[in-house]
């Protein structure tokens, strides 16, 4: 690794701590996980910047701050299986690997899980199954799941998401009916019914039902 690269990789992770990522497990996977290996043309250069940036099928890769304080809130634990919804480049998909036991992604975009899966094997990440897949709907094949993460934006949770989710288990995503008005919730599952905090704002590309164009 160059001189220039160790350094922006450590200005980074000292990023993520000014930002609130705190969690020692989390940080030590987004130090593992090369954000760079998710990022292609033009952006590569800035994969070490906390700023989105954009990909394929008109999405965007997060904001590391962003994933980190997301995949904090989610509290992953070891034993857990994780379902993400919306795969995009598969950085955060990636992340989970690293904490949890399985991590089941899915995305409308058939050309964003096959280059994701591409990465993933790449990075000899065995744990993760990446499906092409109407995410609104989740999994009900692999339900339910310890932990939900929704890296797109609804009006309100989805009721077959929340439906999927453990009792015990935790679903981080954002709400809001704009573009520019969304807050990050975490949905607690408990024996009565939901619980839910509001964590902070934040801007996400639309969950939008059906597979995207190419299929």
């Amino acid at each position: 690794m160059s001189d220039d690269i160790a350094t922006r990789k450590m200005q980074f992770l000292f990023a993520l701590r000014s930002k609130g990522v705190t969690d020692q497990r989390v940080l030590e996977a987004m130090e593992k996980i090369d954000r760079g290996a998710f990022i292609k043309g033009l952006f590569a250069e800035r994969a070490y910047e906390d700023m989105p940036l954009p990909i394929a099928c008109g999405q965007t890769i997060s904001q590391p701050s962003v994933v980190g304080l997301m995949t904090q809130a989610l509290n992953v634990q070891p034993r857990d299986k994780v379902l993400e919804v919306g795969t995009g480049s598969g950085y955060q998909a990636a992340i989970l690997s690293q904490l949890a036991r399985r991590v089941y992604t899915v995305d409308r975009h058939k050309r964003l899980v096959l280059e994701a899966r591409e990465i993933f094997a790449a990075l000899d990440l065995s744990n993760i199954t990446a499906i092409a897949a109407d995410g609104s709907f989740g999994l009900p094949d692999q339900a339910p799941f310890d932990r939900i993460i929704v890296t797109a934006a609804a009006e309100d949770p989805p009721p077959p998401l929340l439906a999927q989710l453990k009792i015990g288990g935790i679903m981080v995503l954002p709400v809001g009916q704009s573009d520019h008005v969304q807050s990050l919730i975490r949905v607690t599952r408990t024996e009565d019914g939901f619980e839910y905090d509001e964590l902070r704002p934040v801007r996400f590309v639309p969950l939008i039902e059906g597979l995207g164009p190419e299929g």
